[in-house]
């Protein structure tokens, strides 16, 4: 009962509105995040971590004095429930930037029937599907779109790499029926063949089932070395139980959202001894240093290494930022304001009260800045994407340990032997 009630009680914190006496300058910006539902790991974390950057932000003197506030939603990991949220912060609370989704299904519905047509800024923390990256290049985000992960295409990749480099070289494949899945799965397993490898199989599965085990008996056809899981913590777990149970190997390659507390702890940390995963990585800088060392308080216990959590941080400065750039609430001076914060050649800014205070005098000077984030330095592309390093990383012991790092240039030369 006690951690049902202190479950509900963060929940409750996490969906918090705007303040009905807040100021009347006072900047409202809209979350949706998966604060339930598959994803709601990632949602919790990434919420506190906005939470965060926006009270630095607003400890350093906000934007001429004025406080950004937050409307946080909870998409329930469910697209169509993101664009009812969306929706009414939009049309309703008239905010001129979100931040959300956390997943790719989620940012995804909210980009094409919210934000894109209204001309509202997006920024995702965490959502890496490439059809992202080819909704920009198509001319259908408006420009609005930006986020603070790699894409797939790019994690595809170097999961191949990383697979073969220990020696998992027949592998089987179990995915999430989604955008997302379906994506990291066509990515990796293009670089996984060209590199010597051997699908076995590949078995798609649809989300919320109480048990997957035909998913996991059909993926065991073929006698794999291991299993490719592209999944999210809860029916990943329900489905590495069923692999286990059903005498699959345990062997594993994991996706970036996987290196979770709840995952190893609802599989069993004893049966995750070779379980192996890729994330998009950081560069760190001081920021890193700042957030890791701060958010853990912050946030009521959450590690900052939980999914989303620290390039959650660093959306909410760039978006706070972003703002005090604008000087205002206006969704197009807002959207051109989002690149120049992070532009080469300004003024390296990072994490933390002291350094937005540095920030916000060089603005109000008519002085660029750069924010270098916890994930370290990033700058956007004409659609929004970010490139950046890869995290390589393995399971011991109920811990999750980096092993290495795979730079973007080396993803780069694979991607590029294979005609990609």
């Amino acid at each position: 009962m006690k951690t049902l009630i202190l479950a509900s009680t963060m929940l409750a914190g996490l969906m918090a509105t705007t303040p009905a006496f807040s100021a009347d300058c006072d900047i409202t910006v809209g979350l949706v995040m998966e604060l339930t539902g598959p994803a709601g790991e990632y949602g919790k974390a990434g919420a506190k971590s906005v939470e965060m950057a926006f009270r630095d932000f607003n400890d350093a003197g906000g934007v001429n004095g004025c406080k950004l506030l937050m409307d946080t939603r909870d998409s329930q990991s469910q697209g169509t429930v993101a664009v009812d949220q969306a929706t009414q912060l939009v049309n309703i609370k008239k905010v001129p930037v979100i931040i959300g989704g956390i997943i790719s299904s989620v940012s995804i519905p909210i980009l094409t029937s919210v934000t894109a047509p209204a001309g509202v800024v997006q920024v995702s923390p965490a959502s890496s599907s490439p059809t992202l990256t080819a909704l920009g290049r198509d001319g259908k985000t408006n420009g609005v779109f930006f986020r603070t992960i790699t894409s797939d295409a790019l994690q595809g990749t170097a999961a191949a790499k990383y697979a073969i480099d220990q020696g998992l070289k027949k592998i089987a494949i179990i995915h999430v029926n989604n955008d997302f899945g379906v994506n990291m799965v066509r990515e990796f397993s293009a670089a996984y063949a060209k590199l010597g490898g051997v699908i076995t199989s590949t078995t798609p599965y649809n989300e919320k089932q109480a048990s997957y085990s035909s998913e996991a008996s059909a993926a065991m056809n073929g006698d794999p070395d291991a299993l490719y899981l592209v999944s999210t913590p809860v029916d990943g777990a329900t489905i590495a139980r069923a692999w286990i149970s059903g005498g699959g190997p345990a062997k594993f390659l994991l996706n970036d959202g996987m290196n979770s507390k709840d995952f190893i702890d609802s599989v069993g940390a004893q049966y995750l001894n070779d379980a192996y995963g890729t994330s998009s990585g950081t560069s760190p800088t001081a920021s890193t240093e700042y957030f890791n060392s701060q958010y853990e308080k912050f946030s009521g216990g959450i590690s900052p290494s939980a999914p989303a959590a620290d390039r959650s941080y660093d959306a909410g400065a760039i978006v706070a930022l972003a703002i005090a750039k604008a000087g205002k609430a206006d969704k197009a001076a807002i959207k051109a304001a989002i690149p120049q914060v992070v532009a080469e050649g300004g003024e390296p800014i990072h994490a933390g009260k002291a350094e937005f205070e540095k920030a916000l005098k060089l603005i109000k000077d008519g002085k660029p800045i750069k924010y270098e984030g916890v994930i370290g330095p990033v700058s956007f592309d004409s659609v929004g994407d970010i490139t950046g390093p890869f995290r390589l990383w393995k399971l011991k012991d109920g811990e999750v340990t980096t092993t290495g790092e795979m730079s973007a240039e080396e993803v780069g030369k694979i991607k590029a032997s294979i005609g990609k």
